[in-house]
């Protein structure tokens, strides 16, 4: 039987069957900080396996070397250790490889990834701080630019309502229609004051 199969036994070209092909460990719920890895062994002959991390720091892979028998299972269960908020939405990767058991080549490789998300909650607090940087950003913007042409028209056409001459002042040179009553001169002088609180304030 060992004769008849040998020649498939090809260094690399073994199919590896794992099950998730992805682990997703979520923030805010403890029981999916731990995820099962099921390991397949549909042949005829026993496996050895040894799951490898590229960032061996961040997880705790128990019994990461072991052996699956002919045509039964192994569960390779990974625990997320680092729940810093800095590693939300990075990849990660396991690589699992797999060799006959009484030799030492490789047979197979399978890559696994691995991605943790935050809460429902802090995806909420990550969503709204957003809303209001950019509510800022806009603002800032709108402030920078300063005052618009209307405020500046409008204080214009106030100032010059101002320098006009009153209405019953005989000695002016400006023609008679653009003399102005002490209540228009009041009214601008009012809107004046608010252009000018205006601009301070930006």
């Amino acid at each position: 039987m060992q004769q008849k199969r040998q020649p498939e036994l090809v260094e690399g070209n073994l199919p590896v069957f794992v099950i998730p092909r992805e682990l997703i460990f979520h923030a805010d719920d403890q029981s999916k900080h731990k995820q099962v890895l099921t390991l397949y062994n549909p042949y005829e002959f026993a496996l050895k396996f040894k799951v490898l991390c590229t960032t061996p720091n961040k997880y705790v892979i128990v019994e990461a070397v072991g052996a699956v028998k002919p045509q039964c299972c192994a569960d390779i269960v990974i625990r997320h250790r680092d729940v810093r908020s800095c590693h939300y939405g990075v990849i990660d990767k396991f690589h699992v490889h797999i060799s006959e058991q009484s030799q030492r080549k490789a047979l197979g490789r399978k890559e696994v990834i691995a991605t943790r998300l935050p809460s429902a909650k802090e995806q909420q607090k990550e969503a709204e701080e957003e809303r209001i940087k950019e509510h800022l950003t806009e603002t800032n913007r709108t402030v920078s630019s300063g005052p618009s042409l209307l405020t500046v028209f409008l204080g214009v056409v106030c100032i010059a309502a101002l320098m006009l001459p009153t209405l019953g002042d005989m000695e002016s040179l400006v023609p008679l229609y653009l003399h102005l009553s002490v209540n228009q001169k009041l009214v601008a002088a009012y809107v004046l004051g608010l252009i000018t609180v205006a601009i301070l304030r930006t």
